[in-house]
């Protein structure tokens, strides 16, 4: 195997094309469950740079487009991964007037500003930079190069009657078709907003329903018995899992994390016919899991917890449900692929990459579980700024292409 021409590689990073190619990905509408002219936008870009493409239709509307790269056949195979979806749609009430959430890109003080610049079509574009700084350069790998540009990685799920359809089915929707049907290598590079950090592990997460019951009487008839109300009885119950939740919080510690739980939504009553006491009130629990527990432990933990509340409320009638079970992903920390990202990153940036672990989730959860063994690795201005949205420096887009380059030639091997 030959040495890789690490200088060559660099000097064919073009800044321009990547910011092309970035706010190209960022004008184009992609929200969760429409990702359908994204991908048409990436097989176009995977066709121009001479990639064998492959469409794998995961619903109607909403397809993982792979561009592949074939190597001589003797090396180690690396997939880059990014979702196309985004968190957010930029028609919702809060976030209208703000620019940077916005499918509509811009360039201030060397900055690209965008909806899913950060996360994660700014990774998207320093993937297609890195083939194309390779392919310049005149690198023949050994190994097989992948892009996946996969549709349904954002945290959100289908839920009951009402919240049903393609735009709630997130959650790795994408990576878990993908090595169904194909979509396979020996390691992966997921280009999450990282802050240039290794992260050798993210939590998953439990999403579940706690319920309380009560009387649907006419507010006529309420007198005396406000104590019934589903709602107030949520009071309740709602302290009792506070109380419960520095005990997950110590039981789901990973490495420097402690665990954590959100309350994160409440439904009960019928805001149309206030007339009426709730029959039913739910509340929603987002329990993070650490990636050294199984799922089926968290389960159990919720399931203890359920039952401690109805110990405790009787009358209540509790009842409760599991809807969402994605687990985390983590990577030892002598694995040859950060050995190859650590190369690339000293090459950049002057040393090795801090390493970091998160309670986010990521489609390396899917894609371990298949045996593609993948770190997330990215760059990031940041969290998206309440005033100004999603934006990513310039510089750290052309840095981290440079990086993903000079890794993919390392981990594929270069022929003479």
């Amino acid at each position: 195997m030959s040495e890789i021409p690490k200088q060559e590689i660099l000097a064919k990073i073009d800044e321009e094309r990547l910011v092309g190619v970035a706010r190209s990905l960022v004008d184009i509408p992609s929200p969760t469950g429409s990702e359908a002219e994204m991908g048409e936008r990436m097989r176009e870009i995977f066709l121009d740079r001479g990639l064998q493409v492959q469409w794998q239709q995961v619903e109607d509307g909403r397809p993982n487009v792979i561009g592949l790269w074939e190597g001589s056949g003797d090396g180690t195979s690396l997939m880059f991964n990014g979702h196309m979806d985004t968190s957010y749609s930029g028609r919702e009430p809060h976030l209208r007037a703000i620019a940077g959430f916005q499918p509509a890109s811009f360039v201030e003080d060397g900055k690209i500003y965008g909806l899913g610049i950060s996360n994660m079509k700014g990774a998207l574009a320093c993937y297609v930079e890195a083939v194309s700084a390779l392919l310049d350069a005149g690198v023949r790998l050994r190994g097989d190069l992948l892009i996946a540009a996969v549709s349904g990685e954002i945290e959100k799920t289908q839920w009951g009657e009402e919240f049903r359809g393609a735009e709630y089915r997130g959650y790795a929707a994408g990576s878990r078709y993908l090595p169904t049907h194909g979509g396979i290598a020996d390691v992966c590079i997921l280009g999450e907003p990282t802050e240039q950090k290794i992260v050798l592990g993210h939590f998953g997460a439990l999403w579940g329903r706690i319920s309380t019951a009560g009387p649907f009487v006419h507010t006529a008839f309420s007198v005396g018995r406000e104590g019934e109300n589903s709602i107030v009885r949520m009071r309740e119950v709602m302290d009792a899992v506070r109380e419960w939740i520095p005990s997950w919080e110590q039981r789901a510690t990973y490495r420097d994390l402690t665990g954590v739980v959100n309350i994160g939504a409440i439904r009960g009553g019928h805001p149309w016919r206030v007339s009426r006491t709730p029959g039913r009130t739910d509340l929603f629990l987002d329990m993070r899991v650490p990636p050294t527990m199984k799922m089926q432990e968290a389960r159990h933990a919720f399931g203890d917890l359920v039952r401690e509340l109805r110990e405790r409320f009787p009358d209540y009638g509790i009842t409760s449900e599991v809807f969402v079970t994605a687990p985390g992903s983590e990577i030892r920390e002598d694995h040859p692929l950060l050995a190859a990202i650590d190369m690339g990153h000293t090459e950049v940036f002057g040393g090795p990459a801090e390493r970091d672990a998160t309670r986010w989730f990521s489609d390396g959860s899917a894609l371990t579980r298949y045996g593609i063994e993948t770190v997330n690795y990215g760059t990031s201005s940041g969290l998206p700024s309440a005033t100004l949205g999603e934006n990513l420096e310039i510089k750290g887009l052309v840095d981290i292409a440079s990086v993903y380059a000079l890794a993919a030639a390392e981990v594929c091997g270069v022929d003479a």
